[in-house]
């Protein structure tokens, strides 16, 4: 049996367009003699679908378009493995249908309904009953869906009801460190529980807040990788197997093992993925953002010119009294060093009549962090107005440290359509423009070398709001600051268990104050890629209001 796998990207809600692309992927399958091309989980429908699949409009259009697909198999060109929505008996199922000579010849259902972080399956579909293996060209194949996989009991019952061979397609989303866990560690278990070779197949791409990093691959029976397609580009391999004493042997014999991102280009590309995604599948023509000449808009920047092309980064510095020139040199020689368009729109003239509608109301009131949010809001106002006028969506650019302890306006710096940083801490911030500097993202559509000025990454962070401004005057050092929100978001520890890791427990305290206080601004805040393990919005789903302290 000859298996073309596919690893392709996917847009929600697009049935038409999704089954489009899975006949013209199996048509490069048909001239390379594949017997079965398989696709990844929830494909037709894109994943992940929230409550789209709600809607009974959107059941049958999903039903006729299987349909479509189905038919198309009568041309004994291969049968097709597909992801879908299936309803049955008042329930609704995610599952994978076999398609094979103009039939929907089989279709097993997902047990496992992953219920954490960002998945909410068990709120939209039912769990199926244990699956039992489909037989097809003469192999007996067990089709665990993706949770299904990550958890013991759907492999085990496979292998006991006779299995040959294990596919299981996901939608996996990218994690740090994810990739090699899913190989070594939890796929690599079921093949040693089952002693069946196993194919791992997941797709690319981004959808809203998350990003598919693809990195499919094959484990034998004795749990060695035969097989490791790319991370992050669409790709389809074919496979040759057959059956030697009972089990699914793949004969290749010059076999696929692409490299795999180490940190920090992971992040990076992640980061390119996921905008690219959502601005080219949301139309927009390109992205606007303010130039502040920090490192934050410079990295932004540079993301968006390696996601879009620096012609569809619009940088613009909006100065201030208190910005100063050394800001104003490195954001013109970091869109200049990028290659995008850079405007310079000082604000003072809507500062100084926001100082004079507000004389009389402020008349007996010092100057206090009010005047400073007013200053980014204006900002954000002549920000939107571009993007009104232009089509262009606003990029924020805040990191996660800051979004974290709320040292960010809302309604001013944190108001826009997608923030790329929005789940890389300070530090992170830090490494990542240091590494642009030395590399060329694979994925990338930007210039090579050097893209932000050595000054932007080594000078103090500040937000320029009042004179000699600096982060460190409301913050811990980011060293420090990180490591204390790691602690608290990341690994939800205690302030005990922070200061027992030798943290000072009154900074310790307050930054768990601040971090639960900005829970308001973040729930405001655009949506951003999602890199570790607990971001915000998808992972991490606090109370606004809420009362508990740990120390």
């Amino acid at each position: 049996m000859r298996i073309a796998i596919a690893q392709i990207n996917q847009l929600v809600g697009n049935l038409t367009g999704n089954a489009d692309a899975m006949l013209q992927w199996r048509e490069q399958a048909a001239k390379q003699n594949a017997d079965l091309i398989i696709f990844p989980e929830l494909q037709l429908i894109g994943y992940p679908p929230e409550d789209l699949v709600l809607k009974p409009a959107f059941i049958r259009d999903t039903a006729a378009q299987l349909g479509k697909l189905a038919k198309a198999t009568k041309d004994h060109g291969p049968a097709m493995l597909v992801g879908s929505i299936f309803a049955e008996n008042d329930a609704l199922y995610n599952g994978v249908a076999l398609l094979h000579d103009g039939k929907v010849q089989a279709i097993r259902y997902k047990r496992e309904l992953p219920n954490y972080g960002t998945f909410d399956e068990k709120r939209l579909f039912a769990a199926g009953p244990l699956p039992e293996p489909i037989e097809f060209m003469g192999f007996k194949i067990g089709l665990p869906i993706c949770e299904d996989g990550w958890l013991q009991p759907v492999c085990a019952h496979l292998a006991e009801q006779g299995a040959q061979l294990l596919l299981s397609v996901n939608g996996s989303p990218y994690e740090i460190d994810k990739d090699d866990r899913r190989a070594q560690e939890v796929f690599a278990a079921r093949v040693a529980e089952t002693g069946l070779p196993l194919i791992f197949l997941n797709r690319v791409g981004g959808q809203d807040e998350l990003v598919f990093d693809g990195c499919s691959f094959i484990l034998n029976s004795n749990g060695k990788i035969t097989h490791r397609m790319p991370d992050w580009e669409e790709e389809m391999i074919i496979t040759d197997w057959q059956l030697q004493d009972g089990k699914a042997v793949c004969t290749d014999t010059s076999p696929i093992l692409s490299s795999w991102d180490d940190h920090p280009a992971d992040i990076y590309n992640a980061m390119v993925i996921g905008l690219r995604d959502y601005v080219d599948t949301n139309h927009f023509p390109g992205v606007v953002l303010g130039m502040s000449g920090g490192i934050d808009s410079a990295l932004c920047a540079a993301i968006a010119a390696d996601a879009l092309g620096p012609e569809r980064v619009w940088c613009v510095m909006l100065p201030s009294r208190y910005t100063s020139q050394s800001s104003l040199d490195d954001a013109a020689q970091c869109a200049d060093m990028i290659g995008c368009r850079h405007d310079v729109m000082p604000i003072n003239p809507a500062v100084e009549a926001f100082d004079s509608m507000l004389s009389d109301s402020f008349a007996d009131k010092q100057v206090d962090i009010t005047e400073e949010n007013v200053q980014s809001r204006i900002r954000c106002v002549t920000l939107m107005a571009l993007s009104n006028k232009f089509g262009h969506m606003l990029l924020t650019t805040g990191n996660k440290s800051e979004m974290s302890v709320g040292y960010a306006t809302i309604y001013g710096d944190m108001s826009g359509g997608y923030n790329p940083l929005k789940d890389a801490y300070k530090m992170t911030v830090f490494a990542l423009a240091e590494w642009r500097n030395k590399n060329m993202p694979k994925m990338g559509l930007g210039k090579a070398g050097q893209v932000i000025p050595q000054n932007i990454i080594t000078k103090p962070p500040s937000a320029e709001l009042r004179p000699d401004q600096k982060d460190s005057d409301s913050l811990p050092p980011y060293e420090q600051l990180d490591a204390i929100l790691y602690g608290l978001i990341e690994k939800e520890l205690s302030v005990e268990d922070i200061c027992a890791e030798g943290h000072d427990r009154a900074v310790v305290t307050r930054i768990e104050r601040l971090l639960y206080i900005a829970e308001y601004k973040r729930r405001q805040a655009p949506i951003g890629v999602k890199l570790g393990s607990r971001n915000f919005g998808r992972d991490r789903r606090y109370p606004i209001t809420n009362a508990y302290r740990s120390g």
